[in-house]
């Protein structure tokens, strides 16, 4: 396996976790809550497979850039989601969400199984 410098790619995935981390944190202190419940729950998602996506590149991992397949479709649906709230939070991290899977698209290989 070719080693890849994917630093950019490993921030873009940083900044989309880190805005869905304030992003959630920031819909639980909306006052209907009740209307975030499924964008905090996304938010959260999405900042972990994004922080493991992350991680898996850092150390070359043989499935990292097949990992971004999963990462792609959870920050579109992050995005989806937040874009459907005029909070400033949900704005930001509705972006941050679309660079990182359009990062993830350009990046991601097609998952092998033997």
């Amino acid at each position: 396996m070719e080693t890849r410098n994917n630093h950019g790619l490993i921030q873009a995935l940083l900044d989309c976790a880190l805005a869905c981390e304030h992003c959630a944190s920031s819909c639980l202190k909306e006052e209907d809550i009740s209307m975030m419940i499924d964008c905090i729950k996304l938010d959260r998602d999405c900042a972990d497979i994004c922080t493991q996506a992350a991680r898996l590149l850092q150390r070359d991992s043989i499935i990292g850039h097949q990992y971004l397949l999963l990462c792609e479709e959870i920050c579109r649906l992050c995005a989806a989601e937040c874009s459907k709230h005029d909070h400033e939070h949900c704005r930001q991290c509705a972006v941050a969400c679309e660079e990182c899977a359009d990062a993830c698209h350009t990046n991601h290989e097609p998952i092998h199984q033997d």
